[in-house]
């Protein structure tokens, strides 16, 4: 797993299971029941019993086993020292957090099963079986509402990190139809990042995106693609691409990838 925009490695006092489906809690209460209904009404029902800001939670299956080992998350660096074993293949599972205040989602958190979560002195809600499909459900309700463009960015990444192929195809979705921007460029990132046969096809869709801002995310999300898909990928934007500004986009990212091919590209270029 590739480290998206704004997402940071964070280190923690100490390392919990990677299977553990309660995370260890300091300066909060945990409160923990089983999810009887979809995560979407749980929540529902938890914003409109209380008035006092709470946080709630569950975990779900990860995306990948590649990313780095520890604790991570989507906030600062703490600059903590992590004193437990180091799990190199990282996490099964993902951490999805939701700080709930005025009766609204305000905030949305991810974090490895290895990060011991400070509540600063608030209450987490912990909800045990959780489906992955309903969590990208209340995901995706979050993304395409009238949600802050950083709670949906955040929700877009959500959904993006679940290890559920319904995840692939909702980002699908969001980066052809979301009607922010911000939620389609974002969706774009997350599927270069899963380089499945459908992303790539909404990737290319996207380059004629009516967002210039869409167009250019578009060729970064080509950028991420295994070399042997986005170098010819980016080559072909470069050459015929009818918007200036993309064709630069996609010169550029074929200078970063080193690759030989790109190389000939641009001699090709130079000496015409």
């Amino acid at each position: 797993m590739r480290n998206g925009p704004g997402l940071l490695v964070a280190c923690a006092l100490a390392a919990a299971p990677a299977f553990a489906q309660t995370p260890a809690v300091v300066n909060g209460t945990l409160e923990s029941r089983a999810a009887t209904q979809p995560v979407g009404r749980e929540i529902a029902a938890i914003v409109s019993s209380t008035s006092a800001p709470v946080w709630v939670g569950y975990s779900v299956p990860v995306n990948r086993r590649d990313g780095g080992g520890g604790c991570w998350s989507d906030g600062d660096v703490t600059g903590r020292t992590q004193v437990g074993p180091l799990k190199l293949e990282g996490a099964d599972t993902l951490f999805v957090l939701y700080r709930i205040a005025d009766r609204t989602v305000q905030r949305i958190r991810i974090a490895s099963p290895e990060c011991p979560l400070d509540i600063g002195g608030l209450t987490l809600q912990w909800l045990t079986g959780v489906r992955p499909g309903d969590s990208i459900d209340w995901l995706n309700t979050l993304a395409t509402g009238d949600s802050s463009r950083r709670l949906a960015n955040n929700a877009t990444m959500a959904i993006a990190l679940h290890g559920d192929q319904q995840a692939t195809d909702r980002l699908i979705a969001l980066a052809r139809s979301a009607k922010n921007s911000d939620v389609r460029g974002t969706a774009l990132f997350w599927l270069a990042q899963r380089a499945g046969d459908k992303a790539v096809g909404t990737i290319t869709q996207a380059l004629e995106d009516p967002e210039t801002d869409v167009r250019k995310q578009a060729v970064f999300a080509l950028s991420q693609l295994p070399k042997d898909e986005g170098v010819p990928k980016l080559i072909d934007v470069a050459r015929t691409h009818r918007d200036a500004a993309v064709r630069k986009q996609a010169m550029f990212w074929l200078g970063q990838s080193r690759d030989p091919r790109a190389l000939t590209f641009f001699e090709q270029i130079l000496q015409q």
